[in-house]
């Protein structure tokens, strides 16, 4: 079976490059969803730490990392992604490695043992057998250690809703069977959406399912951008109302992005 990333998703992350920041780093939306995750990853992640980051992006966490003193090897499958993240963080001199390299193919970086492994904003919704990504992980962590992962979830509220008031009930509903074909940029790309309790069986010989956390429950998902540029004390109010419930079991499925936190047992 081949475990190389997509060719397709790498395509689009590629062409995304140039103005993902515009669109979601710095915007409103995505700086309130990523707050949510640092106020998560910050207690786990400790100044000293060396830490593995997949799917890193152009590299906002490993920044955010570095500037804590925590130490970060920070991949991704687009080349492109990572020259952007290179070129943000020059002349920073924070302790930051980024490489080209897939999350599918992590046993590249053995026999490395890290403190943590991090990956934020559904870049492991583009894998489809996570199995093999947990087993390769597990190589990586000593025994105590946290996975700290976000993924989109199978049944996004503000989704449903945005879309099902407009009649366009297929985007309502294209998460819901765990599989969908995504348009970015010019690329069709094949995006899962696995629940809990999969992830949980995909992990589970390694790790222990420690904490599920909702990301983006009243904070809308990124594409409604465009219609919170100048709402700044909602997205405020939105993002109170989430630090108050992103941990209820109903609450914590049904918003934008779910944080999962495994813990590497002795198995």
């Amino acid at each position: 079976m081949n475990y190389l990333a997509p060719a397709a998703a790498v395509r689009a992350f590629d062409a995304m490059a140039d103005f993902y920041d515009d669109v979601f780093t710095f915007s409103p939306i995505g700086r309130a969803q990523r707050e949510q995750v640092w106020r998560v990853a910050d207690p786990l992640f400790l100044p000293g730490m060396n830490i593995l980051e997949l799917n890193c992006g152009t590299g906002e966490d490993a920044l955010h990392f570095g500037q804590r003193g925590v130490h970060v090897t920070a991949i991704d499958a687009s080349s492109r992604m990572i020259a952007r993240a290179k070129l943000r963080a020059c002349g920073l001199n924070l302790p930051i490695q980024f490489s080209c390299l897939s999350s599918e193919l992590l046993t590249a970086l053995r026999p490395r043992v890290f403190d943590g492994i991090f990956s934020n904003f559904s870049g492991l919704n583009c894998v489809r057998d996570l199995y093999q990504v947990a087993r390769s992980i597990s190589f990586l962590l000593a025994p105590g250690s946290s996975a700290l992962l976000c993924l989109s979830t199978r049944f996004c509220l503000w989704e449903s809703a945005w879309y099902g008031v407009r009649g366009q009930f297929a985007k309502a509903v294209r998460r819901w069977n765990g599989r969908s074909m995504v348009r970015v940029c010019d690329s069709e790309v094949e995006v899962w959406y696995p629940t809990i309790r999969e992830l949980r069986i995909a992990f589970e010989p390694w790790f222990r399912l420690c904490g599920v956390t909702g990301i983006g429950i009243f904070v809308p998902p990124s594409y409604l951008n465009s219609h919170f540029q100048h709402g700044g004390s909602i997205l405020e109010r939105f993002a109170d109302v989430d630090r108050l419930v992103c941990r209820l079991p109903l609450f914590r499925l049904i918003g934008d992005h779910m944080l999962l936190r495994f813990e590497r047992t002795n198995a």
